[in-house]
C-alpha cells in the first residue's frame, strides 16, 4: 500500500507540473463557471417573471434549476477532460521506457494500478473542489437542499472515479497517448449515452441490461438526493473492474 501511495503522490505532482494538467483544470473550471452563470441567470429570470404569480414562484427550486443541471453538465465536461488527464498515466511511462523501473521494483502490479488510479483521483478531487465556490454562492443567496448538494457531489466524485479507472486502463494498453485518449473517451461516452440508445427498443432483458450500463441514469438518480445502494454499487463495480483489468495488463507487461 505504501508503494501505491508513493506512485499516487508522484502522479498527482506530475499532473500539476505539466501544462496539460493546468489547461485541463482551467478549462473545467471556466466552462463549469459558464454553465453555472447561465443557469443562475435563467433561474433569476424565471423568478422575476413569477413575482406576479406567487403560486408559480413557490414552485421554483434552485435545486432543480441550478444544482442538478449544473452537475449534469459538469459530467459532460468531465467526459472530455478526464481522458486528457489519464492518457499519460501509463502510456507515457511506456513510451519513455521508464515503466521498466516500476516493473522491476518491489511493487506489485495491483499497487502500480492502484497508485496510478489514486494519482488521477487526486487531480480529479481538485477539479471537484474547484466547484465549491459555486455552491457557496448558492448558500449565500438562498437555501439549497444540503442533502441534494451532498448527493450530487458524491455522484460526481464516483463518476470521476469511474472515468479515471477507465482512463488508467486505456493508458495501459497503448504507448500512444492520443489512442489512450480516444479509447477512454469512447468508453465514457458509451456509458453516458447508452440509455439513449435503447429508447426505441422493446422491453426485454437486453434493454434492461443496456439501461443499467447508463452512467447518466445512475448519476441522475443520485443527483435527486436518492442515494440508492445499487447506484453506488454500479460505480464501485466499474472502478473495481477497470483497476483489476489494469493490474492484469501491468502484470502482462512484466512478462514481455
Amino acid at each position: 500500500m505504501i508503494g501505491a501511495l508513493t506512485i499516487a503522490r508522484r502522479e498527482t505532482s506530475a499532473l500539476f507540473s505539466t501544462p496539460v494538467g493546468w489547461i485541463a483544470l482551467t478549462a473545467f473550471t471556466f466552462i463549469g463557471g459558464f454553465f453555472f452563470t447561465a443557469m443562475l441567470i435563467g433561474y433569476f429570470d424565471a423568478y422575476s417573471q413569477s413575482v406576479l404569480n406567487p403560486g408559480q414562484a413557490d414552485q421554483l427550486s434552485v435545486n432543480e434549476w441550478v444544482i442538478q443541471p449544473l452537475f449534469s453538465n459538469l459530467g459532460v465536461i468531465a467526459l472530455f477532460i478526464v481522458p486528457a488527464v489519464t492518457m499519460r498515466l501509463i502510456a507515457e511511462d511506456r513510451r519513455q521506457r521508464s515503466i521498466e523501473l516500476l516493473l522491476t521494483s518491489p511493487v506489485s502490479s495491483y499497487e502500480i494500478a492502484l497508485g496510478k488510479f489514486l494519482g488521477g483521483m487526486g487531480f480529479a478531487l481538485v477539479m471537484a473542489a474547484s466547484t465549491l465556490p459555486f455552491t457557496w454562492f448558492l448558500y449565500t443567496m438562498g437555501d439549497p437542499d444540503t442533502g441534494i448538494v451532498i448527493s450530487n457531489y458524491v455522484s460526481f466524485v464516483l463518476m470521476l472515479g469511474t472515468l479515471i479507472a477507465m482512463g488508467t486502463f486505456a493508458s495501459s494498453v497503448t504507448e500512444n497517448q492520443i489512442v489512450a485518449f480516444m479509447i477512454s473517451f469512447a468508453g465514457g461516452l458509451f456509458l453516458w449515452i447508452s440509455n439513449w440508445l435503447v429508447q426505441s427498443m422493446g422491453d426485454g432483458a437486453a434493454k434492461t441490461g443496456i439501461e443499467y450500463l447508463s452512467m447518466l441514469k445512475h448519476a441522475e438518480s443520485m443527483g435527486k438526493g436518492l442515494l440508492h445502494v445499487q447506484d453506488v454499487v454500479y460505480f464501485l463495480s466499474f472502478i473495481g473492474f477497470f483497476l483489476f483489468a489494469t493490474a492484469q495488463r501491468v502484470e502482462a507487461l512484466r512478462w514481455r
